[in-house]
This record gives C-alpha cells, structure tokens and sequence, in this order.
C-alpha cells in the first residue's frame, strides 16, 4: 500500500501560481511513477503531468504546457507541482497518484494509489 497526502492549494487569482505538494509513505517511493491529475465541476478526472521513477521522464497534458512543471524528490518521498500562470480554466481538484507500470502514465486506470485531493481555485 502507499499512501498520498496532497496540499497546498488554495485560491489564487489569475495570473498567479501555486505549488502543490504530495507526500508519500508506505513503500519505496523510487519504484513509482507519480502523475497529478484533476477534476473540474462537472468534468471527468483528466490527467495534467507524470514523471518517471527517478525524474528523468516528464509528461504534460498540453493544456499546461509551458506553464506547470512536475517534479519529485525521492529522498524526501514527495512530487511536486509547480503552477505558473494560472487560468480560472485550472479551477479543479488536483490528485496526485502512484503507478508501477512502465506504460500508460497518461491514463488514470494506470494508477493504483490516490490521494484525497485537493482544491485549487483560480478567480479571474
């Protein structure tokens, strides 16, 4: 089992930024995959930016692109996701969660832990 505790959301105005933080415990935290991902009001959860094991793999939906970066520090056991430029758009839910597959990072059945989430607001 791994456990993943997200944080730092919160409201921000457009144009602003954020940076979201996912702890995790439970097993080796380098043999996971991490993505975050969100869930818009009334919108499918939809994937927003993976890394690889040891970082040396990013992937970003083109939504944000340019303007979120992922990255994980494996000593510390946590991935981050720094947010630039915010849009009112970015207003979701913001997940973060675990795979061991070495496909499909995109996709959220290619996950088997989740955190609980947390919301980030964007006002224009």
């Amino acid at each position: 089992q791994v456990q993943l505790v997200e944080s730092g959301g919160g409201l921000v105005q457009a144009g602003g930024s954020l940076r979201l933080s996912c702890a995790a415990s439970g097993r080796t935290f380098s043999d996971y995959a991490m993505a975050w991902f969100h869930r818009a009001p009334g919108k499918e959860r939809e994937f927003v930016a993976a890394i690889s094991w040891i970082g040396t793999n990013t992937y970003y939906a083109d939504s944000v692109k340019g303007r979120f970066t992922i990255s994980r520090d494996n000593a510390e056991n946590t991935v981050y996701l720094q947010m630039n430029s915010l849009k009112p758009e970015d207003t979701a839910v913001y997940y973060c969660a675990a795979s061991q597959r070495a496909t499909g990072w995109d996709t959220a059945p290619s996950y088997a832990y989740w955190g609980q989430g947390t919301q980030v607001t964007v006002s224009s």
